[in-house]
């Protein structure tokens, strides 16, 4: 039984069918990739699992229970976290306050809210050094961090408040080679902590280095999936763009 499942999803944007009669799974424990040129649907695709936007028809199943999922709030409750390509980080608050953002640890003090930044910093550094993500100190500000140290944040406060789920969208983009190998080691960290992973990455050597199967997006559909172990970079490359009669599915 798959932990997720979208049966028959289909999203239109006015004349544009951005989505069309998609089925996708995803199994406990596993690192699933999404390829596919740009305009496939994959950032739909991921925003439907999360939440931030809505199918037009289709049906999402969760743990084997069909399930109503119509917002970002909604995917968090099912233990759904999502880190998209601008990581939405605040550029001047520190680690800390950017791992609890939103979900901020607060003390009352005569019926006033205090902040607990004490336990939010040592939250912070625990969760930290168990992601094997080495930071200096939970007080750094975020505009102060390389792109790596950055994408580490927003994994790991992914990762605080997921307890399931956790969504990648372009996770080493604009990264360096080593940054881009420390992302790629949280990835294989999650999986091994029994998170279920999904992964959008226009990266093959990528893919193939940390997915367990891949799911092929081409004009809105999904045109196939392939085990890893069992597939090509070429034959995912002719999927992709369409030049091959490969069978699908």
């Amino acid at each position: 039984m798959a932990l997720l499942k979208l049966e028959g999803i289909s999203k239109r944007f006015g004349a544009v069918q951005a989505l069309s009669d998609v089925n996708f799974s995803l199994e406990e424990g596993e690192v699933m990739a999404i390829v596919g040129d740009n305009g496939a649907g994959k950032s739909t695709l991921i925003k439907i699992i999360a939440g931030a936007q809505n199918s037009d028809s289709g049906t999402y199943w969760f743990e084997g229970r069909p399930v109503t999922v119509k917002s970002p709030e909604d995917a968090r409750a099912l233990g759904i976290e999502t880190v998209y390509q601008d990581l939405a980080l605040f550029d001047s608050s520190n680690v800390a306050e950017n791992i609890f953002a939103g979900r901020e640890l607060v003390r009352p003090v005569f019926g006033i809210p205090f902040l607990r930044m004490r336990e939010m910093h040592a939250q912070s550094s625990e969760l930290l050094k168990s992601l094997r993500i080495h930071m200096h100190s939970t007080k750094l500000t975020v505009k102060s961090m390389s792109g790596g140290q950055r994408q580490s944040v927003a994994v790991a406060r992914a990762v605080a408040f997921g307890r399931r789920v956790v969504i990648l969208d372009e996770p080493t983009a604009a990264l360096g080679v080593a940054e881009q190998q420390k992302v790629l080691a949280l990835i294989a960290d999650l999986k091994t902590r029994g998170f279920s992973v999904i992964v959008i990455s226009h990266n093959l050597g990528h893919v193939f280095q940390v997915s367990d199967r891949i799911s092929v997006m081409r004009q809105g559909t999904c045109i196939g999936v392939r085990n890893v172990s069992e597939t090509t970079s070429d034959e995912i490359v002719k999927l992709i763009t369409g030049s091959d009669t490969a069978i699908r599915h």
